[in-house]
C-alpha cells in the first residue's frame, strides 16, 4: 500500500497527555471486561436476535460514530471504513478483502443497542486467565475483579494450551459480535480479519501464542496482512462518499445478502 500520510511512529500513540480521553476509555473497558461481563453480552446478544438490517442501514451508524479509543483519527468510522477499503482496493486485492476491510468494524452497530464504547470499541485480549502486559494500559487492569479470582489469574486460567482461539472468550466488542453476524457468508480469512483485528497483543505483539491451534497460524498471517491497511490508511481528509457509494454498493450487493441478521 500507500506510505501513510503519518509517521509510523506516529499511530497508535497512546500518550496520555495526548489522548486523556482515550486512557479514561480504557479504565473502563480494563475493568469491566470480565468472564461474567463476556458470557453475559454473548448471552444478551448470541444468537443474533435484534433485528435485520441491510449493511446500509447499519452502516448509517458509522456516519454518526466516532471512536473514542482511537487516537490516530477524529473522523466517523464510515470515513475510516473507506479509507481502509479503498487502500485495498488502490493495491489490487481481491473484492471479498476489500468488501472485508469496508465492513471490519461495522460490528459498532451495538452503540445503536445502547451500548458503551468501552464495550464496544477498543483492543480486545483474551479474558479467563492473566492479563499480557502488552495490552495497551496493562496498569488499570488493577480494577479488573478477575485479577483477584485464582483460576483465572494464571497464564492458562481457564484454558489447554494449544486449545484454539475458537475456544477462547475475548473481551467483548465490535469484533466478535460482526463475526457472528457475517459468519456464513464470507472465506475464513475474512472471518479471521473481522474476529481478530483488535487483538494486538496477539497479531502484533505476539502473545497468547500458547493458545493458538494449527489453523490460528493462518489466520494469524491473513490479520497481519490486512493490520497495515486498517491502520495506516487513517488520514485526516475524509473520503467523497457520494463518489464512491455506486462501488460499494455493487460490492455489498455481490457478496451479502440484503439483509442481515443483528
Amino acid at each position: 500500500m500507500e506510505a501513510p500520510a503519518k509517521p509510523v511512529e506516529a499511530f497508535r500513540d497512546f500518550a496520555a497527555e495526548r489522548q486523556p480521553g482515550v486512557r479514561e476509555l480504557y479504565a473502563e473497558n480494563h475493568a469491566g471486561q470480565t468472564v461474567d461481563f463476556v458470557t453475559g453480552r454473548r448471552e444478551a446478544y448470541l444468537p443474533l436476535r435484534h433485528g435485520r438490517m441491510s449493511v446500509w442501514q447499519a452502516m448509517a451508524s458509522l456516519a454518526e460514530l466516532v471512536d473514542e479509543s482511537d487516537p490516530d483519527t477524529e473522523l466517523t468510522q464510515l470515513d475510516h471504513a473507506l479509507q481502509t477499503a479503498e487502500a485495498l482496493r488502490r493495491d489490487g486485492a481481491p473484492r471479498w478483502l476489500v468488501l472485508t476491510g469496508f465492513i471490519h468494524d461495522l460490528g459498532k452497530v451495538l452503540t445503536l443497542f445502547g451500548e458503551p464504547q468501552w464495550a464496544v470499541v477498543g483492543d480486545t485480549f483474551p479474558v479467563g486467565c492473566a492479563f499480557s502486559d502488552r495490552i495497551v494500559f496493562p496498569e488499570l487492569f488493577a480494577a479488573n475483579p478477575d485479577r483477584r479470582v485464582p483460576g483465572y489469574s494464571t497464564r492458562l486460567g481457564i484454558y489447554e494450551a494449544g486449545c484454539g482461539l475458537d475456544r477462547v472468550l475475548l473481551s467483548w466488542g465490535h469484533d466478535e459480535y460482526l463475526y457472528h453476524v457475517v459468519r456464513d457468508f464470507l472465506p475464513d480469512p475474512a472471518l479471521a480479519i473481522i474476529r481478530y483485528h483488535s487483538f494486538y497483543a496477539w497479531h502484533q505483539a505476539g502473545e497468547y501464542r500458547f493458545l493458538m491451534d494449527a489453523s490460528d497460524h493462518t489466520r494469524l498471517e491473513w490479520v497481519q496482512r490486512f493490520n497495515p491497511y486498517d491502520l495506516y490508511s487513517k488520514a485526516d481528509a475524509p473520503p467523497d462518499f457520494d463518489a464512491l457509494r455506486p462501488y460499494y454498493e455493487d460490492l455489498v450487493a455481490d457478496l451479502l445478502p440484503p439483509q442481515l441478521d443483528w
